[in-house]
Protein backbone atom coordinates (compact mmCIF):
# COMPACT_ATOMS: atom_id res chain seq x y z
CA UNK A 1 0.00 0.00 0.00
CA UNK A 2 1.40 3.25 -0.80
CA UNK A 3 1.95 5.58 1.93
CA UNK A 4 -0.89 8.29 0.47
CA UNK A 5 -3.36 5.85 0.94
CA UNK A 6 -1.80 3.87 3.86
CA UNK A 7 -2.35 8.05 5.77
CA UNK A 8 -5.68 8.04 4.51
CA UNK A 9 -7.28 4.90 5.95
CA UNK A 10 -5.31 5.83 9.53
CA UNK A 11 -6.92 9.12 9.33
CA UNK A 12 -10.20 7.20 9.08
CA UNK A 13 -9.57 4.35 11.66
CA UNK A 14 -8.60 7.04 13.68
CA UNK A 15 -11.90 9.03 13.79
CA UNK A 16 -13.80 5.73 13.87
CA UNK A 17 -11.45 4.28 17.16
CA UNK A 18 -11.85 8.08 18.94
CA UNK A 19 -15.77 7.64 18.56
CA UNK A 20 -15.62 4.18 20.26
CA UNK A 21 -13.25 4.96 23.17
CA UNK A 22 -15.93 7.27 24.46
CA UNK A 23 -17.34 4.70 25.20
CA UNK A 24 -15.46 3.29 28.00
CA UNK A 25 -12.51 4.36 29.57
CA UNK A 26 -11.30 0.48 30.37
CA UNK A 27 -7.79 -0.17 28.74
CA UNK A 28 -8.43 -3.72 28.17
CA UNK A 29 -12.12 -3.01 26.17
CA UNK A 30 -9.98 -0.15 24.57
CA UNK A 31 -7.11 -2.47 23.40
CA UNK A 32 -9.59 -5.38 22.38
CA UNK A 33 -11.23 -2.72 20.48
CA UNK A 34 -7.64 -1.17 18.74
CA UNK A 35 -6.46 -4.96 17.89
CA UNK A 36 -10.31 -5.50 15.97
CA UNK A 37 -10.13 -2.34 13.87
CA UNK A 38 -6.45 -2.71 13.36
CA UNK A 39 -6.28 -6.16 12.13
CA UNK A 40 -9.37 -5.87 9.95
CA UNK A 41 -8.46 -2.41 8.28
CA UNK A 42 -5.01 -3.16 7.02
CA UNK A 43 -4.48 -6.47 5.03
CA UNK A 44 -1.21 -6.40 5.51
CA UNK A 45 -1.08 -7.07 9.85
CA UNK A 46 -1.34 -10.58 10.09
CA UNK A 47 -0.93 -10.70 13.83
CA UNK A 48 -2.17 -7.69 15.78
CA UNK A 49 -2.36 -7.66 19.59
CA UNK A 50 -1.09 -6.54 22.93
CA UNK A 51 1.40 -7.41 25.03
CA UNK A 52 1.01 -6.12 29.03
CA UNK A 53 4.01 -5.71 31.67
CA UNK A 54 3.09 -7.39 33.96
CA UNK A 55 5.35 -8.23 36.92
CA UNK A 56 8.06 -7.62 35.11
CA UNK A 57 7.14 -9.96 32.26
CA UNK A 58 5.38 -9.25 29.20
CA UNK A 59 2.38 -11.29 29.08
CA UNK A 60 -0.36 -11.52 26.10
CA UNK A 61 -2.84 -9.60 26.32
CA UNK A 62 -5.89 -8.93 23.63
CA UNK A 63 -5.41 -9.79 20.19
CA UNK A 64 -6.38 -10.71 16.45
CA UNK A 65 -4.79 -13.43 14.79
CA UNK A 66 -3.25 -16.66 15.56
CA UNK A 67 -2.31 -17.97 19.07
CA UNK A 68 -0.04 -15.92 21.13
CA UNK A 69 3.07 -16.86 23.12
CA UNK A 70 1.75 -16.31 26.58
CA UNK A 71 4.59 -14.88 28.02
CA UNK A 72 7.30 -13.90 26.28
CA UNK A 73 11.42 -15.18 26.79
CA UNK A 74 12.72 -12.16 29.29
CA UNK A 75 14.62 -9.66 27.76
CA UNK A 76 14.48 -11.08 24.20
CA UNK A 77 13.07 -10.19 21.07
CA UNK A 78 11.23 -6.85 19.93
CA UNK A 79 8.66 -6.64 22.57
CA UNK A 80 11.47 -6.29 24.88
CA UNK A 81 13.63 -4.06 22.80
CA UNK A 82 10.78 -1.49 22.52
CA UNK A 83 10.51 -1.44 26.21
CA UNK A 84 14.35 -1.01 27.28
CA UNK A 85 14.51 1.34 24.30
CA UNK A 86 11.18 3.42 25.43
CA UNK A 87 10.95 3.44 21.67
CA UNK A 88 9.03 2.41 18.52
CA UNK A 89 10.66 -1.12 16.62
CA UNK A 90 10.44 -1.55 12.74
CA UNK A 91 11.64 -4.36 12.13
CA UNK A 92 12.04 -5.20 8.41
CA UNK A 93 13.11 -8.67 8.35
CA UNK A 94 12.51 -10.37 11.79
CA UNK A 95 14.87 -13.03 10.86
CA UNK A 96 17.55 -11.01 11.03
CA UNK A 97 16.75 -9.47 14.61
CA UNK A 98 19.24 -10.69 17.38
CA UNK A 99 17.17 -12.64 19.53
CA UNK A 100 13.64 -12.47 17.89
CA UNK A 101 10.81 -14.87 19.27
CA UNK A 102 9.12 -16.61 17.05
CA UNK A 103 5.86 -17.21 17.60
CA UNK A 104 4.59 -17.87 14.22
CA UNK A 105 6.76 -18.89 12.25
CA UNK A 106 4.74 -16.88 9.40
CA UNK A 107 5.55 -13.94 10.67
CA UNK A 108 8.32 -12.07 8.35
CA UNK A 109 8.48 -8.21 9.34
CA UNK A 110 6.77 -6.55 12.41
CA UNK A 111 6.35 -3.03 14.35
CA UNK A 112 6.09 -2.65 18.19
CA UNK A 113 5.25 0.54 20.20
CA UNK A 114 5.44 1.23 23.46
CA UNK A 115 2.45 2.09 25.34
CA UNK A 116 2.91 4.71 28.04
CA UNK A 117 0.91 6.00 31.30
CA UNK A 118 2.68 8.23 33.67
CA UNK A 119 5.47 7.79 31.86
CA UNK A 120 5.93 3.86 32.12
CA UNK A 121 5.28 1.48 29.54
CA UNK A 122 2.45 -0.35 30.60
CA UNK A 123 2.40 -2.72 27.05
CA UNK A 124 2.99 -2.77 23.85
CA UNK A 125 1.25 -2.70 20.52
CA UNK A 126 2.70 -5.48 18.25
CA UNK A 127 2.03 -5.98 14.70
CA UNK A 128 3.46 -8.60 12.60
CA UNK A 129 3.54 -9.11 8.46
CA UNK A 130 3.77 -12.10 6.48
CA UNK A 131 5.90 -9.66 4.07
CA UNK A 132 9.45 -8.18 4.41
CA UNK A 133 9.26 -4.54 5.08
CA UNK A 134 5.56 -4.01 5.62
CA UNK A 135 5.81 -1.25 7.81
CA UNK A 136 7.20 2.37 8.13
CA UNK A 137 7.05 5.97 9.39
CA UNK A 138 3.63 6.14 8.18
CA UNK A 139 2.87 3.16 10.65
CA UNK A 140 4.47 4.03 13.30
CA UNK A 141 3.25 7.82 12.97
CA UNK A 142 -0.29 6.59 13.01
CA UNK A 143 -0.10 3.93 15.46
CA UNK A 144 1.36 5.96 18.17
CA UNK A 145 -1.28 8.50 18.01
CA UNK A 146 -4.31 5.59 18.43
CA UNK A 147 -1.76 4.01 21.47
CA UNK A 148 -2.43 7.01 23.51
CA UNK A 149 -6.00 6.48 23.38
CA UNK A 150 -5.69 3.93 25.72
CA UNK A 151 -4.51 5.66 29.30
CA UNK A 152 -6.57 8.97 28.00
CA UNK A 153 -10.20 9.78 29.32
Amino acid sequence: MDKKRKTERYKRVIIQIKELMQETTDPFARMSTIASILHHKFDYFFWTGFYRLVNGEITVSCYQGSVACLVLKKYEGVCWAAIKKMKIQIIPDVHKFPGYIACDSRSVSEIVIPIFKDEEVMAVLDMDSKDLNSFDDVDAKYLEIIVKMIYTS
